[in-house]
């Protein structure tokens, strides 16, 4: 079905392709964006919805070879964050909504995930692995900060001992940096900072509510200081948008004080293809041709290529070149220098309330 574009400010997607579902009923929600003034001023953005999310589980697990964690948990599904290249988008699908818009405003939340992490952390059968926050959508993203889940979750994981991994663009991480910080310091938490370009301008477009360039270094060396295991996550690429800077976010993620670093080239699995290709047409005519004959280049002449082993680098020439670029860029800023793994040894169940401690009379 066709759909109309129009450019929303503090969205990111254009359009809000139909779903083959019916729509969910929502209710407007005041997510009290204009009162943060350190982000970008986004009075005239379309209101949130937050729905209730009834899961009974909140660890996910995958197989998936070129992952390089198998468990995970998503506080959130959907993100207000609003970045255009979220490879996260298709699974609103699954929820009657858009990949669209729906996807930035139809916000989904898990208010008992803390409860339901600790009966999961307390089942017999559970062994000790790290777990990702943030593998599909981001923990930190605007609603969190009244909702407060993601910090409910972290406090499970102190009392625990439950070694855990963030990724994040939020800038309201360091209302946890005291969890985050114990934890750290005992080898139990690592954070990810994704940072995509230094471009202000371009982030209002790319990725309109999350935190600015600056905000995200200032993140990245708050962190450090704070003696937590600290990287940056170059994602994604994009070939004639962002990728000129790769060495300098590299860079200047180093000189904040990251230790590691990593990258994806952008991915258009499904609906992302189209909504991009609609990006690019609004923000960047001139060269919306050379980007997407890149993109095919490394992605064997398609827009998107799911193989593992190659579907987060891409192959070919340019994708080669990037690859090649980014080593470099690391061995200069003297990052991913040594091996780093979460303690999953110090893991233990704490006393319940209610359980009953022995009593020695002896």
């Amino acid at each position: 079905m066709a759909h109309r574009t129009t450019h929303h400010k503090g969205r990111g997607a254009l359009g809000n392709p139909a779903s083959r579902f019916a729509a969910t009923a929502s209710e407007d929600f005041d997510d009290g964006w204009d009162t943060i003034e350190h982000l970008d001023d986004d009075q005239d953005a379309p209101a949130t919805h937050l729905h209730r999310d009834p899961t009974r589980r909140v660890i996910s697990r995958n197989d998936s070879p070129d992952v390089p964690f198998s468990a995970s948990i998503n506080p959130y599904k959907g993100c207000a964050h609003g970045c255009i290249y979220c490879f996260a988008r298709p699974t609103h699908e699954y929820l009657d909504h858009s990949a669209g818009l729906d996807f930035e405003t139809e916000i989904y939340y898990k208010p008992e995930a803390a409860e339901l992490f600790e009966a999961e952390l307390r089942h017999g059968r559970y062994r000790c692995e790290a777990i990702t926050l943030g593998a599909n959508t981001d923990p930190y993203q605007p609603d969190d900060r009244h909702l407060g889940i993601t910090r409910s979750i972290l406090e499970v994981a102190q009392r625990f001992n439950q070694p855990v991994s963030i990724i994040t663009k939020g800038a309201h991480i360091d209302r946890d940096l005291d969890l985050i910080a114990d934890m750290g310091r005992r080898n139990l938490a690592s954070v990810f900072v994704s940072l995509t370009s230094l471009d202000r301008d371009l982030k209002r477009h790319l990725e309109p509510r999350a935190a600015s360039p600056s905000q995200r270094l200032r993140t990245i060396e708050a962190l450090a200081e704070a003696g937590v295991p600290t990287g940056v996550l170059v994602a994604p690429i994009i070939p004639m948008i962002t990728d000129a800077e790769l060495e300098t976010l590299v860079a200047r993620a180093a000189e904040a004080g990251a230790t590691r670093a990593g990258y994806v080239l952008l991915r258009l699995p499904h609906a992302i293809k189209h909504l991009f290709r609609e990006w690019l047409a609004e923000h960047y005519p001139d060269r919306a041709d050379h980007v997407m004959s890149l993109i095919n280049q490394m992605r064997d002449g398609a827009d998107y290529d799911s193989a593992w082993g190659s579907r987060m680098t891409g192959t070919g020439t340019y994708a080669e070149l990037i690859a090649r670029r980014f080593a470099l860029a690391c061995q200069r800023a003297g990052l991913n220098g040594r091996r780093f793994e979460l303690d999953t040894q110090a893991f233990r169940v704490p006393p319940a309330a209610g359980d009953q401690l022995g009593l020695d009379f002896g």
